[in-house]
């Protein structure tokens, strides 16, 4: 018989409600996907592999879609779970959903503080002579305000973010191909699908610089197993989890290929550079100066998204964490509203370490890669913990996986594809300074979560958890048959 251990509540306890309806979950879906990177980022991801970045995001689309489905049919399979933290610590043992969640959480905060640095850096070309440390504490407070309310209230903010997002994204398209028929003419040439591949080809930075390409663009996905946290705040999981992931591969062929095609046929590759939004330059290209402040605008509101996502994201894995006796008890708490209002103000306050990032560097965009390569890499250690507690479900309750309506495509070989992937990503890495020194620094982390549960493991509730994992693996497997083990 098959043991489903649902995360511990206590009895009576007031919990998480389903507020998002399905409006929301697609919308956060999609926000996670369009992520800060691909506006701020994508300019040294151009100029680094040239039109190969196009095929980068295809593979990064393509391989965590896998991911997605993993996370999707194991959320699914019981609807206990709160987020992907809790299926890990019931399929791999605790220890897993400790550093699952400790690392998820610790990914958002620093995202929300590259968020930040990218706020303040283009609220500075916006009103010049603005301090950095204004637009930071303004985006913090607004974002715990409006997280404080409810989760219906987060819904709703990250459904406009979202929208602002594709609006601005769409407008770019229809303004790139109206260039390109109209046969605009820059400084750089006219605007043609041919320039594509006519300044070098496609890999003129041949394969080191594809490489390249991979360890920027990574960042611009991180968000996209948000939804995955969501579970149990959404009306009808069964029903909107599968759309808002299915649809995965549809966005990133529409928010970042046909958007990346379009801004290399208006601009050739080799005009980009980074540091420099291209959004902000086709519009600027096009005599659209209004247009030009209003990406600025949009690039602000996209890292606005960015921010609000990882302060909802966090609080509730604090939240989940806390009730498992992984975090302190006081993050535990609901407020009146059934929001986690303590582990709110945890992260909000560790999002302002930010502001004093940017004071301590002279470089802001230095500061923002260093802060995103650390984060792309604990993302892609989550998101191999999905992997492992899907192959750890495979083998454990395969009658549920046989009975599931929502099963991953590829099953277990393309779980280990894409384990290839990830190592080729952390590869990719070490082949640029900047990245190899955030690489290097990344397993401190690590080394401290693993000093935290060696400590926290000896206490008597853990001990407990870790005999009831041990007995749930030996009844699985038939190795135990008690009743009382069976009634659970």
């Amino acid at each position: 018989m098959t043991i489903q251990r649902p995360p511990s509540t206590a009895a009576g306890s007031p919990h998480l409600e389903r507020q998002l309806s399905n409006r929301h979950i697609q919308l956060i879906a999609i926000g996670g996907a369009i992520g800060t990177g691909l506006f701020m980022g994508s300019g040294k991801t151009i100029s680094a592999a040239g039109p190969s970045v196009i095929f980068v995001y295809m593979i990064i689309g393509f391989m965590l879609f896998f991911v997605m489905r993993a996370m999707g049919e194991l959320l699914l399979s019981n609807l206990n779970y709160k987020s992907f933290s809790d299926f890990a610590a019931d399929l791999l043992g605790p220890w897993a959903g400790f550093f699952t969640g400790w690392t998820y959480w610790f990914c958002w905060v620093v995202t929300g503080i590259a968020d930040v640095i990218a706020i303040a850096g283009y609220s500075q070309e916006l009103w010049p002579g603005l301090p950095l440390w204004v637009p930071g504490l303004a985006t913090v407070a607004i974002l715990l305000l409006l997280n404080l309310a409810t989760v219906k209230a987060f819904g709703e903010t990250e459904f406009w973010f979202a929208l602002i997002k594709i609006i601005a994204i769409a407008a770019l398209i229809v303004v790139g191909l109206f260039m390109i028929f109209s046969g605009f003419q820059s400084d750089a040439g006219p605007a043609s699908f041919t320039n594509l591949w006519s300044h070098g080809g496609f890999f003129p930075n041949e394969f080191m610089g594809f490489v390249a390409g991979f360890q920027i663009a990574v960042f611009a996905f991180v968000g996209i197993e948000l939804v995955g946290t969501t579970a149990a705040e959404a009306k009808n999981p069964e029903k909107n989890l599968p759309k808002a992931i299915n649809s995965i591969p549809i966005r990133v062929l529409l928010f970042y290929v046909g958007a990346l095609i379009i801004l290399m046929s208006v601009t050739p590759w080799t005009q980009f550079a980074a540091g420099h939004s291209p959004f902000i330059a086709m519009f600027s290209l096009a005599g659209l100066g209004a247009a030009a402040t209003i990406v600025n605008l949009v690039v602000l509101s996209s890292a606005m998204s960015s921010a609000n996502s990882g302060i909802y994201s966090t609080s509730r894995m604090v939240y989940g964490l806390a009730q498992e006796g992984d975090a302190p008890a006081v993050f535990s708490k609901l407020s009146r509203r059934k929001v986690p209002q303590n582990a709110l103000f945890l992260s909000c306050v560790l999002l302002l370490s930010g502001v004093v990032l940017m004071y301590a560097g002279q470089d802001i965009g230095k500061a923002f890669d260093m802060v995103t390569t650390v984060s792309a890499v604990c993302f892609v250690f989550v998101w191999s913990i999905i992997l492992a507690s899907y192959l750890a479900f495979r083998k454990r309750r395969p009658q549920l996986h046989d009975g599931s309506k929502f099963k991953m495509p590829g099953g277990i070989p393309m779980v280990w594809t894409v384990f290839a992937f990830f190592a080729f990503v952390l590869w990719t890495l070490t082949t640029q300074p900047d990245t190899l020194t955030a690489l290097l620094v990344t397993p401190l982390w690590f080394v401290v979560l693993g000093v935290a549960w060696f400590i926290l493991r000896r206490r008597p509730t853990h001990l407990a958890r870790y005999a009831e994992f041990r007995a749930e693996l030996e009844q699985e497997s038939g190795q135990v048959q008690e009743p009382e083990l069976a009634q659970k």
